[in-house]
Parts: C-alpha cells; sequence; structure tokens
C-alpha cells in the first residue's frame, strides 16, 4: 500500500471533495441554462419561421442568412437536393409522437427527420443515453429541389459511450469521494481506539493494549507508539513513587519509634510532651502523604463497609474529650453501605473532626443519607472561613492566618488529604457557613446499590 502522510490523505480528501463541488456546479449551471440532454430542439415555430425568411430571401444571400441563424446548439445548412442530407443513413424518427408538432407547422415541406449518432459513432448504449437525447436532422423543403438542413448540436463534450463530460466526472467524483470517505474512515479508526484506550488506562491497573496499526499513516503509528510509551514510563514512575513513599514510611517510622524511646529520658516533663507530639506530627504527615498518593493513582483498596460504625469510631473512640464532640446518626445512615477504603474512611473523618476541634473548639459530626448519597457533616464553633478563601483551604500546606495559624500546630495537608480521598471514592466536599457562626465541611458519598459497578 502507498505510503501517504496524514496530511497528504488529508489533502488528497479536500481535493476529492472540493471536485465533488465543481462537477456539482457545473450540472446545476447545465441544468440552469436549460442543457438537460444533449441535444437540445428547437422550438416548431422558430423552425417554420426559419424556413419561412430564408425561402423568402434571394438565393445569392441566403448563405449569409444561414451563418446568422447558427448556433452553438443548431446548425444550418443548404442542400440541392434530399440526398446530401443523412436521410436514409441513420434512424428514421419522423413518425414518433414528439415531431407531431414539426409535421403540423411544416406540411409536405419536412421532408425528413433523422435521428444522428453521437460523435459519429452509435451510442453503444443506447437505452441509457441514447433515443432523446441524440442529436437530431431536419431537412425542408425550399424551392425547387433546394433543401434546408438543420441539425442540432451537443452544447458541451461527450466521452465515451455518448457521455456528457459532466456526468463522467461527477460519477468518478462520486466514486473518488466514496473511496475518500472509506479511507477517512479507516484512517480514523485507530485514533478512535486510542482514544478508548487513554480512557480505559489506570495506572494503578495493567497497561491497557493499544490498536495495533500497519497500514495506517505514520503519523498515527508514531502517535500511537508514543502513547504506549508513554503509558510504560506513567506506571515505572507512579509504582517508584509508590515504592519510595512506602519505604521512606517504614524507616521513618523505625528511626521514630528508636528516637522516642530516647526522648522518654528527656527529664522535662514539658519538653517530652513537646518531642513525642512533633514525633507523632511527623508519622501522620507521611502517613497523609502516602495515602493521598495512593488516592491520586486510584489505588484505594474496595470494600463493601458500613459507614455508621467507622463514624462512630472515630469521633467517640478517640482520645477527644467527650465535651468537644457531639455525634448525631440519622436511621437511614444507620445501616448505610458503600464500596471504599476504610483506612481512608477513617481519615477523612479524623481529619474533619480534629481539623473542627483544633480551630474551632468542638465538632458537631451529623451523618445522613439524601437521594443516594451518604452525607457526612462537620460543623465547627470557631470564627467561620469566608467564601475566597474556601476553595483555597483544600490546596496542599496551605493554612489562613486568620484563624488557622502555625501556632496552633499541623503542616496544612490534612484538608488536601480529605478531598484526595473523597474525590478518589467517588465523592465530593464542601465548605460553607455553620449555623453556629463556625464553618461547615459536607461530604458526600454515593450509597452502595444492587448492582453498583466497581469504580476502576
Amino acid at each position: 500500500m502507498l505510503k501517504l502522510s496524514l496530511s497528504a490523505r488529508l489533502v488528497a480528501i479536500i481535493g476529492t471533495a472540493i471536485l465533488v463541488i465543481w462537477v456539482a456546479l457545473l450540472a446545476s449551471y447545465y441544468l440552469a441554462n436549460g442543457l438537460r440532454s444533449a441535444a437540445s430542439l428547437p422550438a416548431p415555430e422558430q423552425v417554420a419561421a426559419i424556413v419561412d425568411i430564408v425561402r423568402g430571401t434571394d438565393p445569392d444571400r441566403r448563405p449569409r442568412l444561414i451563418k446568422a441563424f447558427s448556433s452553438t446548439i443548431l446548425e444550418l445548412r443548404l442542400a440541392e437536393d434530399l440526398a446530401a442530407s443523412n436521410a436514409g443513413l441513420d434512424v428514421d424518427v419522423m413518425s414518433q409522437e414528439r415531431f407531431a408538432p414539426y409535421r403540423q407547422v411544416l406540411g409536405e415541406s419536412l421532408l425528413a427527420v433523422t435521428m444522428l449518432a453521437r460523435n459519429g459513432e452509435r451510442s453503444q448504449l443506447p437505452r441509457l443515453f441514447g433515443g432523446d437525447g441524440n442529436p437530431i436532422e431536419l431537412a425542408v423543403a425550399l424551392d425547387g429541389a433546394n433543401v434546408l438542413i438543420l441539425q442540432t448540436r451537443t452544447p458541451f463534450l461527450v466521452s465515451w459511450f455518448g457521455l456528457p463530460v459532466g456526468l463522467g466526472a461527477g460519477l468518478l467524483g462520486t466514486l473518488f469521494a466514496l473511496i475518500a470517505l472509506l479511507v477517512l474512515h479507516r484512517e480514523l479508526r485507530p485514533l478512535r481506539r486510542l482514544a478508548a484506550a487513554v480512557d480505559e488506562m489506570d495506572p494503578a491497573a495493567a497497561p491497557v493494549p493499544v490498536p495495533e496499526v500497519r497500514f495506517g499513516a505514520p503519523e498515527t503509528r508514531t502517535l500511537i507508539q508514543a502513547f504506549a510509551r508513554l503509558q510504560t514510563r506513567l506506571h515505572a514512575m507512579i509504582a517508584a513513587r509508590l515504592a519510595l513513599i512506602g519505604g521512606v514510611q517504614h524507616d521513618v517510622r523505625t528511626f521514630a519509634t528508636r528516637l522516642r524511646l530516647r526522648v522518654e529520658q528527656i527529664p522535662d516533663e514539658a519538653e517530652r510532651d513537646r518531642a513525642i507530639a512533633d514525633i507523632g506530627d511527623m508519622i501522620q504527615l507521611l502517613d497523609n502523604a502516602l495515602l493521598a498518593a495512593r488516592a491520586g493513582v486510584g489505588s484505594l483498596d474496595e470494600e463493601l463497609l458500613e459507614i455508621a460504625p467507622i463514624v462512630e469510631a472515630e469521633v467517640l473512640e478517640g482520645a477527644i474529650p467527650a465535651e468537644s464532640r457531639m455525634l448525631s446518626i440519622r436511621p437511614s445512615a444507620a445501616t448505610a453501605l458503600m464500596i471504599g477504603d476504610r483506612l481512608a474512611l477513617r481519615r477523612i473523618v479524623s481529619n474533619l473532626v480534629g481539623n473542627a476541634i483544633k480551630y474551632g473548639r468542638v465538632a458537631h459530626v451529623l451523618l445522613d443519607v439524601e437521594d443516594h448519597w451518604i452525607v457526612l457533616t462537620v460543623d465547627d464553633e470557631g470564627p467561620g472561613i469566608a467564601p475566597a478563601d474556601r476553595e483555597l483551604l483544600f490546596e496542599p500546606f496551605v493554612r489562613l492566618d486568620a484563624s488557622r495559624s502555625r501556632k496552633t500546630g499541623g503542616a496544612g495537608l490534612g484538608l488536601a488529604v480529605v478531598r484526595n480521598l473523597v474525590e478518589a471514592q467517588g465523592g465530593s466536599i464542601v465548605v460553607a457557613s455553620a449555623p453556629r457562626g463556625g464553618a461547615r465541611f459536607v461530604v458526600r458519598l454515593p450509597v452502595f446499590s444492587a448492582g453498583q459497578p466497581p469504580k476502576r
């Protein structure tokens, strides 16, 4: 197969379209000018008027008059007798019904009506392209033996089999257009398959097989091969990143355990507690980073869970003072099920509750089900969050100076991790104003229903 570039193929397709448009314009021109057949017959009254004028003109002046009446669609000539015409040599059609008006207006003067062959040869397809479309010759008696011969002309060129050039070009252009459409469909099919493969790509799963193209355009093959290499590099990079974070987390936990044992030897109790808290924050930061990385590549676990016990354990069974936490679970949410990662759900609840207590003194937690969504609402009684800062709050390592100073601790990664974990499980999180004047975080997670497909 001829190896053409994609640009060359597109140029060929556009050229074919232009050819088809040109043929359509040519055909419309023929139709607009009344050129509907290969030969256009003059009106019977026109023929009768020409015969009368020539007959009444002096014989010496008739040749000039013949030139004046001749045109691109009608040729006139004078003959000394009927033998100079094509009567008897081609098909006699004088008895046909369509020539009855000519017989009526010309009477006995009409000697013969002959259907001529196109281009000097009889059409090889007379039933389709012969008949009414062939040139016609009318022989009319003048005076004595003189005969006026009127012969229709083909107003445009014809090709083999008597076909007009415009019709042949139209058929050829249509054929090319169909071929171009098939070629275009064939060229775009690998791109559609590549788009489907891109949609199915999951960094946490096995590589998606890319379409194999043997005879496509070089650009298409290069694009598909580049995607295959990119997918391989992405999987290798993500695997390496997760392995690195996991290794760092394991080693840091080991070092932190050793460090904590040494911290226990610090005699000053206040300094010892602060050091232990710093070690705990460091471990939590690494845990959040690893969990966010897993969520970003879709490698969270999926299991059928009851959401109420998880929320209840994180809110009521933690080290948070009882007066700082309130939990309300609606009956519709008591047995609600969802497909998700248990550790991720625990981290979502603990981060939101800890954030509310740290910056708003109290955490009011409500678990409900609305329109096939599990709704977790966490309110606090702090100064609230300005609408302009609410979206910025979910960016990593972003903290608000007014209500979330570094003096309170933390690295500004908790809410970013919460959003990543929520969105990785098909949910959403928004910030609003609580009725008590503080901030309200609303998390929506999809309720499990029978026949629900996995999220990846």
